[in-house]
């Protein structure tokens, strides 16, 4: 098991100025049984050249060049490519540590040893924040240190709380042949498109043989504040429309455990957070938006549910026109004095405290104090 084959994709698009620290931490990987496949998806900048100098250097790496289609598009072609027994997913503007792939499947070989081989091999990973600038540190991901199913292999439900984060698809294996008995392939969704999503649900709902180690490895280039605020202003309603297909998925599958939709719920307000700390809900397609996407909770999930806070249970209620119930505010701080916990553990005291500046100043802006 922990010599398999590890089919490595990597779509590619105008990934130029980052593109060789990403291939050089692939092509070093302690764990050399990889296939290397570098899909350009219609570059203009230098980013094919740099692949055909790889792909002349190592015998391992498999390119192709096509025309652009969008990451969704573009991953659906790499898995068709694929020959491993494993997948792995790696952004062109990210890069992995050495040990990643020996690691992960040295992890996955102690349970095929046992008779329960696993699906899925997770992991967190390493923020780069502010990548790029002098202020730029490597920070411990949000679920760092938080995931603790009752027993592994694990269900979803027994470790709901990777629902509620980035979609972080990268920081994990695949077994290929469950990809393919499962039908399980992206969204193909023109550029970007935050096609990560549906994805995450499709994985991680559809096997009770998930594997969770908590040892980073791959370190994810942030966007910047700039580019989120461009993001936001340029594609508002995209995380609402992500956050739709993915609740989509869960009604096809059947998805009813509760742990699971308040996962789903929490990363929805997330999402909408995100928008109108920039965009407030005076714009009727934002208003609209946000309110089919509340349609489709649970009420009661929503208003039983610590983590929300107050103001967005009252807008919530306010957009759905039911009646809110009386809310008990202390839960909810006694939760945020908990997340301040957990934050000076994982990140510091330097950036608990900006980020905790960050959330009050965007709470009050959203809740219009």
């Amino acid at each position: 098991m922990d010599e398999s084959l590890v089919s490595i994709i990597v779509p590619i698009y105008n990934a130029g100025p980052y593109l060789e620290q990403c291939l050089d931490s692939i092509v070093g990987q302690t764990h050399k049984d990889l296939e290397i496949i570098l899909l350009n998806d219609g570059s203009t900048d230098d980013s094919l050249a740099t692949m055909r100098r790889y792909a002349e250097n190592d015998g391992r790496i498999k390119m192709i060049d096509k025309q652009n289609q969008g990451y969704g598009a573009t991953c659906n072609r790499g898995l068709a490519e694929a020959t491993g027994t494993w997948i792995s997913i790696v952004e062109p503007d990210d890069w992995i540590e050495p040990g990643m792939y020996a690691d992960m499947l040295a992890f996955a070989a102690k349970f095929a040893d046992e008779g329960t081989p696993l699906d899925i091999v997770k992991t967190p990973y390493w923020r780069i924040w502010l990548p790029d600038t002098k202020q730029q540190r490597k920070l411990n991901c949000s679920y760092k240190d938080r995931i603790h199913p009752p027993k592994q292999p694990f269900a979803i439900a027994d470790a709901a709380h990777l629902l509620c984060h980035h979609p972080s698809i990268w920081s994990a294996i695949y077994r290929k042949s469950f990809l393919d008995e499962r039908n399980i392939r992206f969204k193909e969704i023109p550029g970007a498109g935050w096609a990560d999503n549906p994805f995450l649900v499709e994985t991680l709902c559809q096997t009770d043989r998930i594997g969770y180690f908590d040892t980073a490895y791959y370190c994810y280039r942030e966007e910047t504040p700039e580019k989120s605020k461009n993001f936001a202003h340029s594609n508002t309603l995209l995380p609402l429309e992500r956050w739709n297909d993915m609740m989509d998925v869960l009604e096809r599958l059947g998805i009813t455990d509760k742990r699971i939709l308040r996962a789903h719920n929490s990363r929805g307000f997330t999402y909408l957070s995100g928008i109108i700390e920039e965009v407030d809900l005076t714009h009727d397609d934002v208003r609209e938006t946000a309110k089919h996407m509340f349609e489709r909770m649970d009420a009661d999930l929503v208003f039983s549910d610590n983590e929300v806070s107050p103001g967005m249970k009252r807008l919530y209620a306010g957009l759905r026109g039911i009646p809110c119930p009386k809310i008990n505010p202390l839960p909810h701080m006694k939760g945020l004095v908990g997340q301040g916990v957990y934050n000076l553990k994982n990140t510091g005291v330097v950036n608990t405290l900006f980020a905790t500046k960050n959330y009050l100043v965007k709470r009050a802006r959203r809740e219009g104090r």
